[in-house]
C-alpha cells in the first residue's frame, strides 16, 4: 500500500522564498567583493603599477591576479584575498592532528568548534599582518607616488582591513547564502576574468594569430572536463533497502523496496 507523501504548499513556498533570499544575499555579496576589487590602495601610481604587471604578466603574481578577481593588477585593498584565511585554516587543520589540545576542543561539539574558528581568525589575522607588511615593503614602496613610514602604515592597515573583510564576508556567505563563502568568492574572482579572456582569444582567432580549430578544440575540452567534473561529484551508489510485509492493526502492508543513496 503506497503512502501518500503530505506536500503542504506553505512550506514549498517558503522554502521557495528563502532560497530566494540566499541567491539575492550571494549576488550581494560578490558585487560588494567587486566593488571591493577596483578600489586601490591609497598612495599608488598606476603608471609604475601596470608597467610592473606587464613585467610580471606570467609569473607567480599573474596567478595570484586572477584569483583574486584583478585585484592583485589592481592592487586594490583586497590585494591579499581571502590567502591568509586558507592558510590559517590548513594550519590549524595540521596542529589538530599533532596537538591534543586542538583534538579535544574539535571533539567538544559545537563549543568546540567556535573555539578553532576564532583561533583560525586570529591567525588569519597574523598571517594577513605579515603578508601584508611583506607585500608593502617589497612591491607598493617602490610604485608610490611618496614612498616613506606613513604610506607603509596606511598600505599594511588598508591591505588587513581588506583580508579581514574578505574573511567576514565569506562567513556571511556561508550562513546566510548559499555554499560555502570561501569558495563562492574564489569562483566569483576567477569566473571574473572569463569575459575579457573569452574576448582577448576570439580576437586573436580572428586576427590569426591562432589557430580557430585550436581554439574550439579548447572549449570543448574545457567544457567536458567540467562536465565530468560535475558528474563524478552528483554520483550516486544507490544502495537497495527491502522492507519486509507487516501488519498494523487489521491493515497488512506489502513488501517494499527503496534505496539509500
Amino acid at each position: 500500500m503506497a503512502v501518500k507523501p503530505n506536500i503542504n504548499p506553505e512550506n514549498i513556498g517558503a522554502g521557495l522564498g528563502e532560497l530566494k533570499s540566499r541567491l539575492l544575499f550571494l549576488l550581494l555579496a560578490i558585487f560588494i567583493y567587486r566593488i571591493g576589487t577596483h578600489i586601490p590602495v591609497p598612495g599608488i601610481d598606476p603608471i609604475q603599477l601596470a608597467q610592473f604587471f606587464d613585467r610580471n604578466e606570467n609569473t607567480f603574481a599573474g596567478m595570484i591576479n586572477m584569483f583574486g578577481g584583478g585585484a592583485l593588477e589592481r592592487m586594490s585593498i583586497l590585494a591579499l584575498g581571502i590567502v591568509p584565511y586558507i592558510s590559517a585554516s590548513i594550519i590549524m587543520q595540521l596542529l589538530s592532528a599533532v596537538s591534543p589540545q586542538l583534538d579535544q576542543l574539535k571533539k567538544e561539539g559545537e563549543s568546540g568548534r567556535r573555539k578553532i574558528t576564532q583561533y583560525t581568525r586570529y591567525g588569519a589575522l597574523g598571517l594577513a599582518t605579515v603578508q601584508g607588511a611583506g607585500m608593502t615593503v617589497g612591491v607598493l614602496s617602490p610604485l608610490a607616488y611618496a614612498p616613506g613610514v606613513m604610506f607603509n602604515v596606511t598600505a599594511i592597515i588598508s591591505l588587513i582591513t581588506g583580508a579581514m573583510f574578505l574573511m567576514w564576508l565569506g562567513e556571511q556567505i556561508t550562513e546566510r547564502g548559499i555554499g560555502n563563502g570561501i569558495s563562492m568568492l574564489i569562483f566569483a574572482g576567477i569566473v571574473a576574468g572569463f569575459p575579457a579572456a573569452i574576448g582577448t582569444s576570439l580576437t586573436q582567432a580572428y586576427e590569426g594569430q591562432i589557430s580557430g580549430v585550436l581554439l574550439l578544440l579548447v572549449a570543448v575540452i574545457a567544457v567536458g572536463v567540467v562536465a565530468f567534473i560535475v558528474y563524478v561529484e552528483r554520483g550516486q551508489r544507490r544502495i537497495t533497502v527491502n522492507y519486509a510485509k507487516r501488519q498494523q492493526g487489521r491493515k497488512l502492508y506489502q513488501a517494499q523496496a527503496s534505496h539509500l543513496p
